[in-house]
């Protein structure tokens, strides 16, 4: 058993524009009937906020059909610069694609190995940590050597850095329709996502 979640992160809003954006996401949430300005912590696991809006009237409009008796969780909005993980825990992305020359980096060398390569990460690893404390970190192409801001670098496993979040807690599958208007609605590239806490 677990609770599961369904997260779409805005992949280039900038840090100093991500609380601005979110609440403008809310306000048409709000507005379509979709989620309420009401916040609860029922069955809210995010680890970067304790609380998140309760479902509208007209929740069930964006997702999936699951049956009118489905009670879904509460949408967390988390503003910030944050790495995003998908499936279960905070596991390592396998690849990265260096957003120069498009060669891919192996992080973790399935089935070979079940865990990140330390001295492969690690650069990785050390500019997601400067990027997360500053708003700027970098790393190198081991192939092309060319040093790129690590929000530039594209991740396996859906893998995703950004500074605005949002986790539908328990939700029935958001539908395509859904997730393309809320997309063009943020005016960004997204990174989407499910996991389970």
């Amino acid at each position: 058993m677990g609770d599961y979640f369904e997260r779409i992160v805005d992949l280039e809003v900038a840090s100093a524009e991500a609380g601005a954006v979110a609440e403008r996401m809310v306000d048409w949430m709000v507005s379509r009937g979709w989620l309420l300005r009401e916040t609860s912590r029922d069955s809210m696991y995010s680890l970067q906020v304790d609380e998140g809006h309760v479902p509208g009237p007209d929740w069930m409009r964006i997702t999936q059909e699951w049956g009118d008796d489905w009670i879904p969780g509460p949408v967390a909005v988390i503003v910030g610069r944050h790495e995003h993980h998908a499936g279960q825990g905070g596991i390592e992305p396998s690849s990265a694609v260096c957003p120069h020359c498009r060669s891919t980096t192996v992080v973790i060398d399935y089935p070979q190995r079940w865990e990140a390569d330390p001295v492969v990460w690690q650069p990785f690893s050390e500019a997601i940590e400067a990027w997360k404390d500053t708003g700027a970190g970098s790393a190198i192409c081991p192939s092309c050597t060319t040093s790129s801001p690590i929000t530039a670098w594209h991740w396996a496993d859906d893998f995703a850095l950004g500074c605005l979040a949002f986790d539908f807690w328990g939700w029935p599958p958001l539908t395509e329709d859904f997730i393309a208007e809320f997309a063009g609605r943020l005016g960004h590239r997204i990174g989407h996502h499910t996991g389970k806490f």
